[in-house]
């Protein structure tokens, strides 16, 4: 898998706070140094972090760090917009204090879905484990490495998160399971692995159930049945998010123009383009972008 690591910061926190993450189908990674925080998702319990606690959760929903359920957040992007810091001072006056720092892992477009059918939305690692101490280890080698400048420095900072995530994923707590369905179900399915080859190979192509059905050599009904019951959606479902995905990945490059990326990916107009990407994402290309 392809990763663009970064660190995204450093909280500083005491009495009441709350510091939100936007969903951005990426990966984060945090870990507490002093004091503790609740972890927040829509639809799952609280969970407690405390010292020497490390948690990589996919962005596929919001988190939010907080020291309550009942604080308001603050939008981290806002926060480090505002501030032009990603050391992020947050909280009321008095009261415990919290010290977390943290980055987060991109991912291309291939990877983001296997990402999805591999990792749990959330891999929680206790302190005083291995994992944990190695974490602890990268990230005062991280901290070290960037009071340097230039491109040496910012090539170490980048290997040493790489590092950091491999650190975390031979945690004996993750375990790989193979998947039920899902884009590796379906690479090790004969039929289905011929049509996905087929749809990555030419994204821009405008395809049918129908076409990709004479394609494996089997009739449409059947094909449609049994791409969803692997794959997990139908075939036309599954091109469109593949899209979705590789024009992020362009956006995040940041090389093509977005009426570019539009007919990269199978759209005859900008337009039509933004406004599909608007529905996927939750914002326009040119606000993902920024």
């Amino acid at each position: 898998m392809r990763s663009q690591a970064t660190l995204w910061g450093t909280i500083d926190a005491t009495g009441r706070w709350a510091v939100s993450f936007r969903e951005r189908n990426d990966v984060l990674f945090f870990r507490v140094d002093r004091g503790s925080c609740q972890l927040l998702r829509p639809g799952a319990d609280p969970l407690r972090l405390g010292p020497g606690d490390v948690v990589l959760a996919r962005t596929s929903c919001p988190i939010t760090l907080a020291s309550d359920v009942e604080s308001e957040s603050i939008d981290s992007w806002a926060l480090v917009a505002s501030t032009r810091s990603r050391y992020m001072q947050v909280g009321t006056v008095g009261g415990k204090s919290a010290l977390i720092r943290g980055g987060r892992f991109v991912f291309d477009a291939g990877s983001e879905q296997l990402l999805a059918s591999l990792l749990p939305p959330l891999l929680h690692v206790a302190s005083g484990t291995a994992a944990s101490d190695r974490v602890r280890a990268l990230l005062a080698m991280i901290e070290a490495e960037a009071h340097g400048s230039g491109p040496v420095t910012e090539f170490v900072v980048v290997r040493l998160m790489e590092l950091l995530l491999v650190g975390l994923l031979r945690d004996e707590t993750f375990e790989v399971k193979a998947p039920s369905s899902g884009l590796l179900a379906g690479l090790a399915d004969p039929v289905i692995a011929r049509a996905l080859a087929a749809l990555h190979g030419d994204i821009a192509r405008p395809w049918t159930t129908s076409v990709l059905a004479r394609l494996c050599g089997t009739c449409r009904s059947g094909f449609s049945t049994h791409f969803k019951r692997v794959v997990g959606v139908a075939p036309m479902t599954y091109l469109h998010r593949w899209r979705m995905a590789v024009a992020r990945d362009e956006l995040r490059k940041g090389r093509l123009a977005i009426g570019e990326i539009a007919l990269l990916v199978g759209f005859r107009s900008g337009s039509a383009f933004s406004t599909a990407f608007s529905r996927v994402v939750g914002c326009s290309p040119t606000r993902f972008a920024a």
